[in-house]
Parts: structure tokens; sequence; C-alpha cells
């Protein structure tokens, strides 16, 4: 539910709202209108736009601790960000690629150790996400409606032992559709992710075997917002004609955390973990751990930087059934 304020007529409505949101109980985050109106934050969508500062302010009834972990904010006077309208090539994601996520499309460069085989290695990833096609609002930054979307990544192996050959290369290219609305986000859609050995391993190790691995699969997944800082998602994909060694199922969640909106120069600490689990793993798989610090800007783009730990199964397919303990250091952009 959505309002827009208006000096008089709004005011009273808005104020019989609060009267009856009191009356059913519960802990109640006020806000006063410049007018002398108040209305119940709680009553409100997650993630719209604030009123404009000469239309609002704070209750000082009302401790700044509560307004700082409220869950919801207004919407402007006059603002049409709320309106739903086609859009092409729109800015902004409603599903967002998951921050912990070893083979999500984006630009990353990780330097890390591989324990098991003492290895020092390069995992270069090169691709992004980017919408086509949306109904729903303009905000870039927490966009609700309907969106295509279209993806694609290269994610690259080099070993900085050996002259930074390139050991494999992976293959990503979906079309997900995702849909938004307040604090829930929702994606379906289709992918297809192929591996090749690398030429130069070949060349050094010539006992290696080329594995065909190839998955087209279609997906679901689900994430919701708990508190605007925190983020919590599952997704589940199904390939129709794997080969190579793929099976058909494979289930990936996580937990994130990280301020939302803009963060200017100053930047945000965040936290991100990922589990993903395969069938032809047994349902074993992988898992990330993530620590750092991230700059976001006004459309939704992010940059960060910080620790990465990776352990289980290899994250690149050549090396699917091969386990990998990996401490390093990494860069990732997202847009």
């Amino acid at each position: 539910m959505r309002y827009s304020f208006a000096p008089c007529a709004s005011s009273l409505v808005l104020t019989l709202l609060v009267v009856g949101t009191a009356a059913r109980g519960g802990d109640d985050v006020a806000v006063e209108l410049a007018n002398g109106g108040l209305v119940d934050n709680r009553a409100q969508d997650l993630w719209t736009p604030y009123v404009a500062d000469s239309e609002l302010r704070f209750d000082p009834a009302v401790s700044s601790a509560q307004y700082a972990d409220s869950d919801f904010t207004l919407a402007g006077a006059g603002s049409s960000s709320d309106a739903w309208r086609w859009q092409l090539l729109p800015e902004g994601l409603i599903y967002r690629s998951y921050l912990a996520g070893p083979r999500e499309p984006r630009f990353q460069l990780i330097y890390f150790e591989e324990t098991s085989s003492n290895q020092t290695l390069w995992d270069v990833t090169l691709g992004g996400r980017q919408g086509l096609l949306r109904f729903g609002t303009e905000d870039p930054l927490r966009p609700q409606g309907w969106q295509l979307d279209i993806e694609g990544a290269g994610f690259v192996r080099l070993n900085i032992d050996n002259h930074h050959d390139v050991d494999v290369s992976d293959y990503r290219f979906g079309i997900p559709l995702t849909y938004g609305h307040g604090r829930w986000q929702f994606k379906i859609g289709y992918y297809h992710v192929s591996s090749h050995l690398g030429d130069e391993l070949i060349v050094r190790m010539p006992s290696a075997q080329r594995k065909n691995y190839v998955r087209d699969s279609m997906l679901i997944g689900v994430s919701v917002n708990p508190r605007p800082a925190w983020r919590l998602y599952g997704e589940t994909a199904y390939a129709f004609k794997p080969s190579g060694g793929a099976k058909h199922l494979e289930i990936q969640t996580g937990v994130e955390y990280a301020q939302p909106g803009p963060t200017g120069f100053r930047g945000t600490p965040f936290f991100a973990t990922n589990g993903h689990l395969r069938q032809e793993n047994n349902f074993g798989g992988d898992y990330t751990l993530q620590l750092g610090w991230l700059w976001r800007g006004p459309t939704g783009r992010t940059v960060r930087t910080g620790f990465q730990y990776l352990t289980g199964k290899s994250n690149l397919y050549q090396f699917f059934d091969e386990s990998e303990e990996q401490y390093g250091w990494g860069l990732w952009y997202d847009f």
C-alpha cells in the first residue's frame, strides 16, 4: 500500500489509519508530517522512496534507533516513481546476483592459494546481467514489477605458477524473468553452461582428459529481505539434457548483509555466504564465505573488495569431482 500526501484530506485519512493501527496493538513507529498528520510507517511497502525533507520530520518521541531500523519508508508527494510502466533497457535489476555465488555473471578477479594442490591461481570472470524489458517502477535501486534480463559470462582460471596458463574456462548464458514486490523477489528462467579444458594445460599435462560438461537448465529462485540490510535466498535448477558428468539437479542457498542505498566514497561493510549442492556430487558441492567492503552507486551498481574462502568441490566444471580449498582476495563489480 502506498500513499501520496496532500495538506488536508490526506492527513485526515492517514490519521484515521494510525488510530486503527494503534487499536490493533503492537509496536508503532510514527512519522509526523509538517502539517501535523501522522502515519504508521509499518503500513508502507518496503523500499519506497522518502518524502521530501520539507514535508517530513521525525517525531521526537520516537528514538532515532527505531527509525534507523525501520523496515519501511514513505512515498513522496507527487512522486511518479511508484507508477508501473513499460521500460526498454531499464536501469537496475529486480533480482540481483548472489554476492557469494561463484558462478554468477559479473566482473571479478580473485587471487588465491589452493591448498590441496599448493598452487597460486587467479579466477577471472568477465560478464554481467542487463535488463531488457520491464513493466514496473522506475526506481533503479529497488525496482518493483516484472523484468526480463539477459546474462552471460566467461569463467577463466589462470595458473600463476605456470606462466599464467589458462587451465580451464567455463561459459554461461541465460535469460531470467524476474518479479519483485515489497521485500520479495522471484526468478524463473533458462541458462546454459559448458566447460572447456585449456590448451595450455593439455600441453603441460598430456594425460589430462577433457570433460564435455554441459548443462541446459530451467531454474526457479526466491529472495527476501527480512530487514533492509539482510537478504536470504534459495534457488533450484533442473538440467534436462546434462552431459559430461553433469546430472539433473542443483540447489543453491545463501545469506547476505550490506546496508542498502548509495554509499558514496565511504562505502559499507558486507558479508555473504553461499552453498551450492549438485546431484553429480551426491548433493555435496561447495561453500563460499566473503567478508569485505562495498561501494554502491545511485543506480545500484556495486564494487566490492574483500576476503574469500571456498571449500568443497571445485567451482569450475572441468574439475567438478575434485575437492579444493581456497583462501584469497577478490575484487567484484556488478551492474
